[in-house]
């Protein structure tokens, strides 16, 4: 005759795949799924399938002690409280160990901060497995109040989440809102900072950087600069006292302002075997008609050394209006770079997004009709394209001879091959997701993680060493 297996009002049960150690439940037959309290909970994209982030706090009325888990998407489901109030909640499947057995049950995300349990666990969960028993409870074992505490002493000793500083101009930017969003939910806090209220002090002994009349940024992990053109100058100094604090800088000063100088990144490029389009530099309008032939006559392109987002940037379409073009900015001291314009591309160029040394992200964009400048600021459209491996050694490359953790490398191909057309410092993020469907943001937040060494003892980190049994009821 099979044993019967009783469960009493409440049970602490098990989530490993979570890498939860220990969660006391409620035993509730009249609930049809079971559910969890989850905060800050973010749904994102993960090898083109939905999945789930969110923080547990696994231990009633202790906030110190707190789980980042993530799992694949189910389901976004309408759940009714207990009170009548319905509510949409992601679910998710997991393994859930109770006593001797292991299966698996589907959960329901839900705030719960102001219930008395953590979790409940639902008649589907139950049935066929178990009989209850309401008369008491932890029919399947039991924890000490010390034992508990010893289950959970690793997560108390690691540091529950880094300081991250964003300098920026604008945080309503959909970059800038994405990194906040991604580093928060990976339970650290992000600070947004506008590079133009920040300032230094310089001094040997006690080198400084204050903010807003007088606060002192001195607990800062790490910093992500989204410093705009116009303020590289003042943006990568503060990047430079940040690195003399001993702040982690996700991209350099030096990186930002070798990128920004399109002469010198050339100059770069070229001395490194790096293919770009022919490229003329002159000072004199009196070597505007040789500049026009060196890079193959119109239609040509003329950049402005500081464009970005495809502003400044003209295509001449003659020889005649290219003359005009180039003299009319020199005659008002603009540098400026002559390129060739690659007609086979087709309006079309590759934005690859580099982190850390490798591609994780690239799509193609396309002009809109009648423009030539596929950036999506100037109206193109984004969608998804496989790179060949030459095309993503050449963008791995190129950021790594500027030396940027992050980089958004724009390619054209040519008849020749894959030619490199600049690397931006600070990419949006809006179109390579929106095409991708990838978590860019949360890859960077990630690259600050490894770089930090930070290891955090979580579901997509690793779990405790040791798991104590729950002392069986006599």
């Amino acid at each position: 005759m099979t044993e019967i297996d009783f469960l009493g009002s409440e049970e602490w049960c098990q989530l490993e795949e979570l890498g939860i150690p220990a969660v006391k439940a409620r035993v509730d037959s009249g609930a049809k799924t079971s559910s969890i309290q989850a905060n800050k909970i973010k749904i994102f994209s993960k090898d083109l399938e939905e999945w789930v982030r969110f923080e547990v706090n696994p231990i009633q009325d202790n906030r110190s002690i707190s789980i980042l888990c993530q799992a694949k998407l189910v389901d976004i489901r309408n759940v009714k409280s207990s009170v009548g109030i319905s509510e949409e909640r992601p679910v998710i499947k997991t393994n859930l160990k109770l006593g001797g057995k292991s299966f698996e049950i589907e959960v329901t995300l839900a705030n719960r901060n102001a219930m008395e349990y953590r979790m409940i666990l639902g008649r589907e969960a139950i049935n066929g497995r178990y009989v209850i028993d309401s008369s008491k409870g932890f029919f399947q074992g039991n924890f000490s109040d010390e034992g508990i505490k010893e289950l959970y002493r690793p997560f108390e000793n690691n540091k529950q989440g880094l300081t991250i500083g964003l300098l920026a101009s604008n945080p309503n930017l959909y970059s800038n809102k994405r990194l906040i969003e991604a580093g928060e939910a990976r339970g650290h806090e992000v600070i947004f900072l506008n590079v133009e209220n920040a300032y230094m002090k310089l001094d040997a002994s006690s080198p400084e950087v204050r903010y807003r009349g007088g606060n002192i940024l001195d607990k800062f992990d790490a910093v992500i600069p989204r410093i705009k053109p116009s303020i590289t100058f003042y943006g990568c100094a503060l990047l430079r006292q940040f690195d003399n604090l001993g702040v982690y800088c996700l991209n350099s000063s030096d990186a930002i302002s070798k990128s920004r100088d399109k002469l010198y990144a050339s100059q770069l490029f070229s001395k490194n075997d790096i293919h770009i389009p022919i490229t003329g530099f002159a000072k004199s309008p009196m070597d505007t008609k040789d500049l026009i032939r060196m890079v193959n006559g119109a239609p040509l392109i003329i950049k402005l050394l500081e464009s970005t987002q495809g502003v400044g940037v003209v295509l001449a379409e003659t020889n005649k209006a290219a003359e005009s073009v180039i003299n009319a900015f020199k005659s008002v001291q603009t540098n400026i770079l002559v390129q060739e314009f690659i007609k086979e591309a087709n309006g079309q160029d590759i934005r690859c997004f580099v982190v850390n040394g490798k591609v994780v992200a690239s799509m193609q964009r396309q002009a809109q009709k009648g423009e030539f400048r596929a950036n999506i600021h100037q109206g193109g459209k984004a969608s998804l394209i496989k790179i060949t491996s030459e095309e993503r050694k050449l963008a791995v490359k190129s950021a790594k001879m500027l030396n940027l953790d992050v980089a958004g490398v724009d390619l054209i191909r040519s008849n020749r091959g894959p030619l490199l057309l600049e690397v931006n410092s600070s990419p949006g993020l809006e179109g390579i997701e929106s095409a991708t469907g990838l978590d860019i943001a949360n890859v960077m937040i990630e690259t600050i993680e490894k770089k930090l060494n930070y290891g955090r003892l979580n579901s997509a980190d690793k779990h405790p060493k040791k798991y104590v049994e729950p002392q069986k009821s006599a």
